[in-house]
């Protein structure tokens, strides 16, 4: 079992502080196609990939030698040597750590679909935590701390996270509102002024409703956060501030389980570090709201928070 001191988060974060594979996941969609199939069958076998020469990868990719190198300067590294160093180095658990994480198969029994559900949560949070960018973190605080008021826009699976994003600042006295409907959302953006916060939370960074409310909240004046998967992405593009999550696909969409997982944890870290800024008028706000609902709980204890 690992313990909190075994995740370990660089005091800078962002993608220079994120493993290869991380960074890889985030930046396929944006490669050339001969370069994505290179990615591609880098994820689908890190460890084996490690252990080729650049003609067997590129042989394997069905691309050439200087496809590859140009995959290796893309994630920023100097060239294959590096690559297979570093594939080397976080692969080194081997089979058994890729076994845990491979797709559901259609004949799993139901001890191994949790565990590779279990697994790929537990890597969507690791992997968020050590590829967050910190400072840029700091600075959606800041928005946030200074915001007359907030728009949250997510639609399907996203929308679940903004929802929870906007109860949160709610507690803590923040006006904020949550939407998933597009002309809601459009309408809202559409009043929103300089100083106050408009966040958008889409896993693939290509949710076209999402982007819109986005982009129409910044041209209004309004300082805009992505929360994406994908730094590249047109949500990330749209935005003043991106912060990202690191979570993987997978078959029978536990991929978007994880995705969920992952954007909750930086809605907990915007919210702790949103309430450490403001912590006279949050613990009052928390205060309050506690004992508004406290009655409501038939056996007496603590309201959920």
């Amino acid at each position: 079992m690992r313990r909190v001191s075994d995740l370990v988060v660089p005091e800078q974060g962002g993608a220079a502080g994120a493993p290869l594979l991380v960074r890889l996941r985030a930046a396929l969609p944006d490669l050339a196609p001969a370069e994505r199939r290179v990615g591609q069958r880098v994820l689908d076998d890190p460890y084996g990939t490690a252990a080729l020469t650049i003609s067997e990868l590129a042989q394997a990719a069905a691309t050439s030698e200087t496809t590859v190198i140009r995959f290796c300067k893309a994630l920023g590294l100097p060239g294959y040597p590096q690559l297979r160093l570093t594939l080397a180095a976080e692969s080194g658990g081997g089979g058994a750590a890729q076994e845990v994480g491979a797709e559901i198969g259609p004949d799993d029994d139901l001890r191994d679909v949790v565990a590779k559900v279990a697994w790929a949560d537990a890597r969507a949070v690791e992997e968020t935590a050590q590829q967050l960018d910190v400072p840029a973190l700091e600075r959606v605080v800041d928005a946030l701390a200074g915001a007359a008021r907030v728009d949250v826009y997510g639609v399907g699976a996203s929308a679940f996270v903004a929802a929870d994003l906007q109860q949160k600042l709610h507690r803590i006295g923040r006006v904020a509102f949550a939407w998933s409907d597009t002309h809601i959302a459009l309408t809202s953006a559409a009043l929103l002024r300089p100083g106050d916060v408009a966040v958008a939370v889409s896993h693939t960074g290509t949710t076209a409703e999402v982007v819109e409310a986005l982009r129409l909240a910044g041209r209004r004046g309004a300082t805009t956060v992505a929360v994406t998967n994908f730094p590249r992405s047109p949500v990330a593009r749209a935005a003043d501030h991106v912060l990202t999550t690191a979570a993987r696909e997978t078959t029978y969409r536990s991929g978007a389980m994880a995705s969920r997982i992952a954007q909750l944890v930086l809605v907990d870290c915007l919210f702790i570090g949103l309430a450490q800024r403001l912590l006279p008028e949050a613990r009052e706000a928390l205060g309050v709201t506690y004992e508004a609902v406290r009655a409501h709980h038939l056996d007496g204890r603590s309201a959920d928070r």
